[in-house]
């Protein structure tokens, strides 16, 4: 068993100079000069808004899954119902819930977290909060999807059988993966570490300025 004190730790270092090199659609590349052990370092990566992700269980401990296609990559992958945290200050559960209702047409009683990471931290400050939502129901009105999302194809799968596709090497998206390794393995817990869907959540990226 391991203490407490086996945990990331943020670190303040001083940012010497900040440029934007690229202003895009969804989010920017910037370009770092910081000061790390008496050195001026440059880094450039990806300045990331953060997203949330969703994943939802019935009562048989089956997972909802949609397969959208992602075009950087040219597949159609198996992910859970997720979205970006492009509003300035947006509430991250609030966010969860409003992604679970657009992409899969559903609403949860119970709402946990059950992951955070970082997706590529050497390239990239994105970091994904997945939760999980229990007590589901569809929505009164099925909602009006568009562009990718209008492809969405819903499918129910036992926690087991979606653990077993990802050792098979079927499934490759990062936040179905470590969901479904997080949930198989709170649940052989016996779910008493998820965290309240309020959590702090201190590896958020600062969003979009208000």
């Amino acid at each position: 068993m391991t203490d407490g004190s086996f945990a990331d730790e943020p670190a303040d270092v001083e940012i010497a100079s900040r440029e934007t090199l690229h202003d895009g659609y969804v989010w920017n590349v910037v370009s770092e000069r910081f000061v790390l052990g008496g050195q001026t370092i440059t880094r450039e990566f990806v300045d990331h808004t953060g997203a949330v992700a969703v994943l939802a269980l019935d009562d048989d401990d089956r997972a909802l899954f949609i397969r959208q296609y992602r075009h950087p990559v040219r597949v159609r992958d198996w992910e859970l119902p997720a979205g970006l945290l492009d509003q300035p200050g947006e509430d991250a559960l609030e966010a969860a819930k409003r992604e679970l209702a657009e992409e899969a047409d559903l609403v949860a009683e119970q709402w946990w977290v059950l992951q955070d990471f970082f997706t590529t931290p050497g390239g990239n400050n994105e970091s994904i909060r997945v939760y999980l939502a229990r007590g589901v129901r569809p929505t009164d009105e099925a909602f009006a999807r568009t562009h990718e999302e209008a492809e969405i194809e819903p499918r129910w799968v036992a926690l087991d059988d979606a653990a077993r596709a990802v050792r098979e090497g079927r499934i490759h998206n990062a936040s179905t993966v470590i969901a479904i390794y997080a949930a198989c393995a709170s649940r052989a817990a016996g779910w008493a570490d998820l965290r309240p869907a309020d959590a702090p959540w201190p590896t958020r990226p600062p969003g979009p300025a208000a």
